[in-house]
């Protein structure tokens, strides 16, 4: 079974607050542009895919989001990470898709196979049997990638320590649940320790990673 996959993305200006004090707006805009360009490339490269959407209040990610050929739910408000997915999720049940893939947009070490790796492990029997599976970020605290079926097995949360609440909210409802760890999807882009990790690799996004270089000492 083909999943689609799901990216929430906040406007530009608005993205990595947390790295506010080493990278000026402008540059924390070019980050996140960049990344989530990365990601959508690697997403549309990968096989089993579906269709690609992002969820946005944005018009400049709207734009970007379909020149690269991802469709756009677009919120009227923006309300946060866990309400455009749930707010997206509910739209796209509604639209007949079976199986979603929650990811990110700020992986920059994510690869076509990494995608594609996670779509592997859809169980035969998922048309008629509800499954979660959870890739966990680097310190096992956040939900990196999150792949559900149907889309609405559990409600969503985002934030600190959705790893743990997404893994009881599983098993609660009893469902088939996979954990993968995956060290290229575990990597977000929060903090100047995540920028150093990302130096220390030679894959990822290149328009990133100029703009990276230029901060990794500080």
């Amino acid at each position: 079974m083909n999943a689609s996959v799901l990216i929430p993305a906040k406007g530009f200006a608005n993205a990595k607050q947390r790295l506010a004090p080493h990278l000026s707006v402008v540059e924390r805009e070019i980050l996140a542009e960049s990344m989530l360009r990365s990601v959508l490339e690697q997403v549309r490269a990968a096989q089993g895919i579906q269709a690609t959407y992002v969820v946005t209040a944005d018009s400049a990610v709207t734009r970007m989001a379909r020149s690269v050929g991802a469709q756009v739910i677009r919120e009227q408000d923006e309300r946060g990470e866990t309400e455009a997915v749930t707010f997206a999720v509910a739209q796209m049940k509604q639209n007949g898709i079976e199986t979603v893939l929650i990811l990110p947009g700020d992986l920059p070490l994510l690869r076509s196979r990494d995608v594609e790796s996670i779509l592997e492990q859809i169980p035969r029997d998922c048309a008629t049997s509800a499954f979660a599976l959870l890739v966990p970020s680097r310190d096992r605290m956040g939900t990196n990638a999150l792949l559900l079926s149907p889309p609405d097995a559990i409600t969503p949360r985002f934030g600190f320590d959705s790893f743990c609440y997404h893994l009881s909210a599983a098993s609660a409802k009893r469902l088939h649940l996979q954990v993968l760890a995956n060290e290229r999807v575990a990597l977000d882009i929060d903090h100047l320790q995540d920028l150093e990790v990302f130096l220390s690799s030679r894959v990822g996004s290149e328009s990133c990673r100029g703009l990276f270089e230029r901060y990794a000492d500080q």
